[in-house]
Parts: C-alpha cells; sequence; structure tokens
C-alpha cells in the first residue's frame, strides 16, 4: 500500500528552483531515506509533504488523501521531527511532550500514558522533570522525537534528526527508528550521513540540486557502479593535472575533484592505471595518496554527481 505519493512535484523561490518535478511512492512500512547535501531540495520537499509550505506544481498524497483538501485530516497520522530543535526551553521534558499530545486531541489518561511512553521509549523518563534548556544536543533530539510520536502516528517524517550530536545519541536514535518501525511506523529519513542510510533504509532515493538522480535499495543502488571502479588520487598540486589527457585515456568514463584528490571513473574491463599514473608523473606532481574506493553509497553518490554528500 501507497502511504505517500508525491507526483510532479515543484517548489519555486523567484528564479530559484528548490524543488524540481520530483516523483516518489514510498510503501507501507518502509523506512524511506532521502539522501543529498545541504541545499539538496530534502527539506523543502519534507515540508511540502507536511503541509508546512505549498508547492508551485504537483500533488502529494498521504495515506490516499490529497493533501491540499484534507490536511488537518493528514496530519494525524503524521509525526515530524524536524530538522531545527522545535521544543519550549523553559518547559521540562514532560510539559513539552505533553503541550504536542493536547495538540493531537490527547486528553485525561490516554495523554498521561502516551507522555510516560514517548518519554520511556527515548531514554527520558528519568528526566523527565527537567527543563529543555538543562538539556545536552542529543537529549533535546531525543526529545524532538518523543513529542513527535506522542499520538502514535502511522508515519513518521525525520529530518536530519542526527546533525550535530554525538556517537552514544546517534546510535539511540538509530536503534528507536528500527524499534519503531518494528512496530508498523511508516518512516522517512532524510540525511546527508551515508553510514545512517545503510543502516537503516529500506529504499533510498538520492537527491541533488532538487532534482532525483536515482531510487532503489541499497543493492540497487550499488549496482548502478558495480561495472566501474573509483580510483583515488592525492596529489600535492591538484589543479596542475592535465585533466584532459586523462579523459583521453581508454576506460576513463568520468573525472572529478575533490580538494585534492583527483576522482577517476573507469570502466573494470580496461587495465589503465599504469596510463593513468604516467601522466601524473609525467608533469612531475607528488602524489600523496592512492587506491581504489569501495563501492559503497558514497560510491555511487560520488559516481553519479561527481562530489562527495559532505562537501
Amino acid at each position: 500500500m501507497k502511504v505517500i505519493e508525491i507526483k510532479d512535484l515543484v517548489k519555486k523561490y523567484d528564479d530559484n528552483i528548490a524543488v524540481d518535478n520530483i516523483n516518489l511512492n514510498i510503501e507501507e512500512g518502509e523506512i524511506y531515506g532521502i539522501l543529498g547535501p545541504n541545499g539538496a531540495g530534502k527539506s523543502t520537499t519534507i515540508s511540502i509533504v507536511c503541509s508546512l509550505l505549498h508547492p508551485t506544481f504537483g500533488e502529494v498524497k498521504i495515506l490516499g488523501e490529497n493533501i491540499k483538501k484534507n490536511a488537518l485530516k493528514v496530519k494525524k497520522h503524521l509525526g515530524l521531527v524536524p530538522q531545527s530543535i522545535a521544543v519550549y526551553s523553559d518547559f521540562t521534558a514532560y510539559e513539552n511532550v505533553k503541550f504536542f499530545g493536547e495538540l493531537y486531541g490527547l486528553r485525561g489518561s490516554q495523554l498521561k500514558e502516551s507522555i510516560e511512553k514517548a518519554l520511556e521509549f527515548t531514554g527520558l523518563l528519568e528526566v523527565k522533570n527537567k527543563r529543555a534548556k538543562e538539556f545536552s544536543g542529543g537529549m533535546l533530539r531525543r526529545l524532538n522525537i518523543a513529542c513527535a510520536i506522542i499520538h502514535n502516528p502511522k508515519i513518521l517524517i525525520m529530518d536530519e534528526p542526527t546533525v550535530g550530536i554525538d556517537p552514544q545519541s546517534r546510535n539511540h536514535i538509530i536503534q528507536a527508528v528500527k524499534e519503531l518501525n518494528k512496530r508498523g511506523t511508516t518512516i522517512v529519513y532524510t540525511t546527508h550521513y551515508m553510514e545512517e542510510a545503510e543502516a537503516l533504509c529500506s529504499k533510498i532515493a538520492i537527491i541533488d540540486k532538487g532534482k532525483i538522480i536515482v531510487e532503489g535499495s541499497k543493492e540497487e543502488l550499488k549496482d548502478i557502479v558495480s561495472d566501474k571502479r573509483i580510483l583515488n588520487i592525492g596529489i600535492n598540486d591538484i589543479y596542475k593535472v592535465n585533466i584532459e589527457a586523462l579523459k583521453n585515456i581508454e576506460g576513463v568514463l568520468d573525472i572529478s575533484i575533490d580538494n585534492n584528490n583527483l576522482i577517476i571513473t573507469s570502466s573494470k574491463e580496461v587495465n589503465n592505471l599504469d596510463k593513468i599514473i604516467k601522466i601524473v608523473c609525467d608533469q612531475e606532481l607528488k602524489i600523496t595518496d592512492l587506491g581504489f574506493n569501495e563501492v559503497t553509497l558514497e560510491t555511487v553518490f560520488l559516481s553519479l554527481t561527481g562530489k562527495k554528500l559532505r562537501d
């Protein structure tokens, strides 16, 4: 069953196109990852899905309902963990979760029970009477999640939920995502951390400059570069490299520069390493690093966009 359907979605700000004709279908029970660098259009897309922004063009359906026509009905089934911390600093953890529970119409014993469950799930029950302003960054991120799941939503949207936190808190959140999904929650997870997508997502869309470049399972995405190899060469003076000469070598498919690294994508069927090294050495450049990149989601992103996810 499709729980989110996005069709021909466009969002423009004057001459700037933040979302450029995106089409997505997210199935019930998935952890659907949306990967892309900062400014790729991830958060804008999420804001439209949650009815926080209106699209310039296109249509979004949640659980079969058009969000333009039935926004209030749809929002009852959505939980949002925004990229920015969205809690009241002078409220305690309990008061924050209570506030959001009341917004979703919870009252009485149901509200109290839901607050306790949300705080326990996020590991905050023991500090429920502490004010949010006393929390660490990781604790605030977990409180964000507690506020988003208080009403037991069918769909949880998490926009960069682990930005700027310590490894222990990141691990806690990742485990929480897995557990929520086991309980039947469909999760949309935006990130620019490839390792999180590797660990969590059943399906992934890579987005860059407002467009979806590719979509599929981790295995399907990695298959895109299965017939290629990516050579990483560190060079002391990268901009003196004769790029045109390298492009003319048989088997070379693409060349990009990442800081002081030359990234060369080649066909696996052609053995051209000696020719590549010769051109670099003929220019009397110093090689500081040399190796083939392992095939990961980062490799796929690099191959498709010519840059790393976290530039």
